[in-house]
């Protein structure tokens, strides 16, 4: 029998599922730490665990280990690459905790709009300050809610009952699902301007860092709510601080640096702090459980890896291409706009590439949608493709057109004059990977990577000249260049590779000086 290790107090519905499969024999105990149980267990042959660190050493310690099973969505306590270099796989269970998150959202709400917590302390105190606690009420409030994934669209379906008007952005979601859904599109400076409330359900990282600024803040509506149990960073904290007074915005937190006591620095700003509760319901710890006790079943009967988030490339596929096909589709997406919803996702894969599609794919929805992990499988990337109203065709390739081993990538978009695709195409020479083709523009022949300028514009003399000189009046010094020109469409395309990436406000320069139809300064 297989010997599972469950070192956290997990809902016992996990260790009775797998009793009842007949093939594993379970040890649980959540009273000591998890190196203990370990060191008392060096045969176990699976994890199942929560927040619990599952370090290098810990995996060492484990010669038998196959499979860590995260009862939940995050595992960044989790060592996964080196989980992967000694060859286990860990999953997780996504979506477990969704409908607990989005009803902790609701219940935030209404606690600060009806001053649940301070009307109660001081009710319990003996005192009668019922003059001072008049509230508000959620019905027919505007709702903004940034990020329409598993949570995001909860929370929408449970304010429903309110009569809210919901607002919705999420730049994967085309208009048509957001409606389906009964939430109407938005961008965000829309959402942030016309909301009473907006819930941030988005991924932490560096694409999102400082997202809620002091732009978005300042087009708030006096008395706005913001409510955050997403990941901390997305609210610039400063910015925050700078006009919160002012505008009388109340902000509600459930994230934090770390998960662990001690003073929090957003204490001063935050009118109702709750210590990262969003998951800590009976139910979805039962759900959790349930779901983990079940991957891990079928990984062993039925070979499922659709949960695996740390999987190998397979045998005959070289990483480099996994890496070119993700920074192939990050290209692309801040090209065809970020913000732009998808509609149609185009890929074609030439040479000995085809046979790898399925991979490949998985590689360019992560490029695409940050928060969409790189060691997810092809069955979870059209799972994921099908919620967000996204079409996939792999096309049908003529090794013919002598292309080697290359690939095509096409996005669909929408934008406010109706729908507009955008190509790329690139190959690997020497092991450098090579953006060969944008849209109209043929034999660029770059290398992707680092602070990129792409200027789209009437071909003309002096433009080249315009654009150098505005870069060294700022100190941007130019480390490669193309600019090939379009005689079908008169336009012409400056790629300027720069030592350092321009903010907006010399961005805009550039566009203006030389009429630019397009002016993006890219990082991948």
């Amino acid at each position: 029998m297989k010997k599972i290790l469950i070192p956290t107090k997990l809902d016992s519905v996990a260790s009775e599922v797998l009793s009842a499969d007949g093939g594993y024999q379970v040890v649980q105990d959540g009273s000591i730490p998890i190196e203990e149980l370990v060191a008392a267990h060096p045969d176990a042959y699976g994890l199942i665990v929560r927040s619990e660190k599952v370090t290098a050493e810990i995996i060492d310690a484990l010669p038998n280990l196959k499979v860590i099973v995260r009862a939940g969505a995050g595992y960044d306590t989790i060592d996964i690459k080196h989980a992967r270099k000694n060859g286990v796989d860990v999953m997780n269970t996504p979506g477990a905790n969704a409908n607990a998150v989005a009803e902790e959202v609701v219940a935030m709400m209404l606690a600060d709009a009806r001053h649940i917590v301070q009307a109660d302390i001081s009710t319990r105190a003996g005192q009668w300050e019922k003059k001072n606690f008049m509230g508000r009420e959620l019905t027919g409030k505007t709702v903004g809610i940034v990020g329409l994934g598993n949570i995001g669209r909860l929370v929408a379906r449970r304010l429903r009952g309110f009569d809210c008007k919901m607002l919705g952005y999420d730049p994967l979601v085309n208009s048509e699902r957001v409606r389906e859904w009964g939430i109407e599109p938005a961008t965000l400076d829309e959402i942030f301007a016309g909301s009473d409330y907006v819930t941030l359900h988005i991924p932490g990282g560096e694409s999102t860092k400082g997202l809620v600024g002091a732009k978005l803040l300042d087009l708030m509506k006096q008395g706005a709510t913001i409510v955050n149990c997403a990941r901390f960073g997305i609210v610039d904290e400063e910015a925050l601080r700078a006009v919160k007074a002012a505008k009388k915005l109340r902000y509600l937190n459930d994230v934090y640096p770390k998960d662990e006591a001690g003073l929090k620095s957003m204490a001063d700003i935050a009118d109702l702090m709750l210590p990262h509760l969003g998951a800590s319901t009976f139910e979805a710890n039962y759900t959790a459980a349930q779901r983990a006790a079940q991957e891990l079943i079928d990984l062993d009967a039925k070979g499922d890896m659709s949960c695996v988030i740390n999987r190998d490339i397979p045998e005959g596929l070289e990483r480099a291409y996994c890496e070119l096909a993700y920074n192939l589709a990050r290209l692309i997406r801040q090209l065809s706009g970020e913000n732009s919803p998808i509609k149609l996702i185009e890929t074609s894969f030439y040479g000995d590439l085809a046979p790898f599609a399925k991979w490949l794919i998985v590689s360019i929805l992560s490029g695409i949608w940050m928060d969409f992990d790189r060691y997810n499988d092809y069955n979870a990337a059209m799972k994921f493709m099908r919620k967000m109203g996204i079409e996939l065709l792999n096309r049908e390739i003529d090794n013919d057109k002598g292309y080697g081993d290359s690939m095509t990538l096409d996005l669909t978009v929408e934008q406010p004059q109706g729908f507009k695709q955008h190509s790329i195409r690139g190959t690997l020479t020497e092991g450098v990977q090579i953006v060969s083709r944008i849209d109209e523009f043929d034999r660029l022949y770059f290398e992707p990577g680092g602070a990129t300028l792409f200027c789209l514009y009437n071909d003309r003399p002096g433009v080249i000249a315009s654009i150098s000189r505005k870069l060294a009046d700022a100190g941007i010094n130019i480390e490669d260049m193309r600019n090939p020109h379009n005689l079908k469409s008169e336009r012409s395309l400056a790629i300027i590779r720069l030592s350092d990436p321009i903010g907006e406000d010399l961005l805009a320069e550039i566009k203006t000086e030389i009429e630019a139809h397009t002016a993006i300064c890219t990082v991948v």
